[in-house]
């Protein structure tokens, strides 16, 4: 192979490889206010329901992630033993409600059973309009409703 095909080969895969790391754009707390500005009236539009959706995405989002997240670590951080495959399907799949409970408290933020999305989204909707009045519209959809989720929900102290 000719040194020519060679670079143009690094060249090709190299640009796969730089934009598969940024192949998702983040959505901006502007993009996502612009779609949520029609709430609480809107709901059934199709802005209404992306804004819903977005922040309902993102709660189910950190749910599944985040109860193998920490049972991963705390298996790490376990003495090696060799782990059967009914103790690591156990491990991997079990997602109990105390699971779900010290997952939340390391994510910050803590939905009880049940509350209404309704409730969520007007909760988050507000804070991204108090953002915009205020001329702060910088940053990710994805920060912003996490911030307003750890400030409206936090978790108490386990008792």
């Amino acid at each position: 192979m000719t040194k020519f095909r060679v670079s143009v080969m690094i060249a090709v895969a190299s640009a796969f490889v730089s934009t598969a790391g940024n192949a998702i754009e983040s959505l901006t707390a502007e993009e996502l206010a612009s779609h949520c500005v029609v709430l609480p009236e809107g709901t059934d539009t199709v802005d209404g329901q992306f804004c819903i959706r977005y922040i309902q995405g993102f709660i189910d989002g950190a749910v599944a992630t985040d109860i193998r997240v920490m049972l991963n670590i705390e298996a790490a951080s376990k003495p090696k033993s060799k782990e059967s495959f009914s103790e690591r399907a156990f491990r991997t799949r079990s997602s109990s409600r105390e699971s779900r409970r010290r997952a939340a408290s390391y994510a910050e933020f803590c939905l009880g059973d049940p509350v209404p999305l309704a409730e969520v989204v007007a909760k988050v909707t507000g804070d991204l309009n108090e953002r915009l009045k205020a001329m702060d519209s910088a940053g990710t959809a994805r920060d912003l409703v996490y911030e307003s989720l750890r400030r409206h929900y936090p978790c108490e102290a386990a008792s």
